[in-house]
């Protein structure tokens, strides 16, 4: 269950939240008992610091958080998950120093220090509960923290239990929770009504390949979301290296984000029509493997010349592109785990995104900075165009040389994206290092920084 407020209580232990700056006149105004005891443990308002202080009964009379200075908050997301998770089981509420503009990221991170994945592990470390700050809206921190959890989970699911069936089954879940509709074109059918990308990538696995389609709402805007749910990457004929298939579990994590992000437009109730389309594949080795060399024609009719077969991401949201694209929908978003030069650019926390609207790109900066989830703007560079152009196909799956592998993986998507206004984002999916608020593991990056943005880039 994700994590979720505790209920107001009058025993909860007060928490005061206090930055480096203040600390000292903070001191100064307690009962010598409290300064002698804060100075005992060392306490100075640092970043991520956390004391308990006991009461003369033996329970705990209130709670220090250390807030830092700003340089110092600039390096982190959740200043105050990092002191939760030091404190004690218990309640606790904030009494004071959480600045009002902080509450919903602190609040948020405070509650995903609770996350446990405890499919195949049983779990028994309790984690320091909040009841919800004033003024705050509970409910709609409860639904980040809850969209959060669902796309770790689905992450972190071994690929024996997270197969295209599976992937499908956690949509119609979804779908069953907030009224929307699911339909699947599944194995033959996909060839039967034209995703030929998808049904190839997929075919040589026993587990058949399938396009998943959710849809929810009906007045309003239209926003597509496309999301890679490839379950397992073995990269096919040109087969990975065993350090490289270790993390392949995750290479679905552009559909787990996007089903993040759409439990939080249909939880928050968000005046649009939206449509979520994964295709679901798992790249497997067998005798009807596609192979380096092939030439495939698409759903938009370009062929595409396969030179490597490990490069399958972007072939089956190719066919998903055309087909939200022929619905000509207000805003087309893609989600993927994609390419290795964008972890090599940017590193694994930040989310590279590609747009062609500048004020777009300014909208979506400006959510991330507020929302403790970082973005950075990639170029759909033309110039590189001729990159992804080979000699006897329209388009090349892995342009050689490796320069720009994440522009041209971008570039290549766009051209299926036809005229819709189009933005793709080649994330991680995955926290390789665990930071407060963030254990070890699969990640929702990108989609918190598109809810808030929603609003604004649809006219909500």
């Amino acid at each position: 269950m994700p994590p979720v407020f505790a209920a107001p209580s009058p025993d909860a232990c007060p928490v005061h939240v206090i930055a480096s700056d203040t600390f000292d006149s903070w001191l100064s105004s307690q009962p010598q008992r409290v300064q002698a005891w804060a100075t005992a443990q060392g306490f100075t308002g640092a970043c991520g610091q956390a004391v308990a202080v006991p009461a003369a009964d033996g329970t705990f009379e209130m709670a220090l958080a250390g807030y830092g200075n700003d340089a110092a908050r600039t390096r982190r997301r959740f200043v105050l998950a990092e002191a939760a998770a030091k404190l004690p089981a218990g309640t606790y509420r904030i009494a004071s120093g959480l600045p009002q503009e902080a509450a919903v990221t602190e609040s948020l991170g405070w509650l995903l220090t609770g996350y446990r994945f405890d499919r195949y592990k049983e779990n028994a470390a309790q984690a320091a509960a909040l009841v919800a700050p004033d003024g705050l809206d509970a409910g709609a921190v409860e639904s980040l923290a809850a969209a959060e959890c669902l796309t770790r989970d689905l992450i972190n699911t071994p690929a024996s239990d997270m197969g295209p069936a599976e992937l499908q089954a956690a949509a119609a879940a979804l779908a069953e929770e907030f009224g929307a509709e699911t339909s699947i074109i599944l194995g033959e059918d996909l060839l039967a009504q034209n995703f030929p990308l998808i049904h190839t990538v997929g075919r040589a696995s026993d587990r058949a390949p399938r396009l998943i389609d959710l849809r929810w709402g009906s007045a309003g805007p239209r926003l597509t979301l496309v999301g890679k749910g490839v379950c397992f990457d073995t990269g096919g004929l040109n087969l990975k290296p065993g350090n490289s298939m270790a993390l392949m579990k995750k290479d679905m994590g552009g559909a787990a984000n996007v089903l993040g992000l759409a439990r939080m437009i249909m939880a928050a109730g968000l005046k649009l029509q939206l449509r979520v389309l994964i295709p679901a594949v798992e790249n497997a080795v067998s005798g009807p493997a596609f192979r380096p060399g092939d030439v495939l024609t698409s759903r938009k009719g370009l062929t595409v010349e396969v030179n490597n077969t490990d490069a399958e991401g972007r072939l089956v949201l190719a066919d998903a592109l055309m087909l939200a694209a022929e619905e000509e929908p207000d805003l087309l978003i893609s989600m993927a785990t994609l390419t290795g030069a964008a972890r090599v650019a940017v590193g694994p926390d930040l989310s590279p995104f590609y747009t062609d609207r500048d004020t777009d790109a300014a909208a979506l900066s400006a959510s991330a900075a507020h929302t403790a989830d970082p973005v950075w703007r990639m170029p759909f560079y033309a110039p590189y165009e001729t990159m992804i152009e080979p000699g006897i196909a329209d388009l090349d799956n892995a342009p050689s040389g490796g320069f720009a592998g994440s522009i041209t993986a971008a570039l290549f998507l766009r051209r299926f994206a036809g005229d819709a206004r189009y933005m793709h984002f080649d994330i991680y999916g995955w926290t390789p290092s665990a930071a407060p608020g963030r254990p070890k593991g699969g990640a929702l990056q990108g989609a918190r920084a598109l809810f808030a943005a929603l609003p604004g880039l649809l006219e909500l």
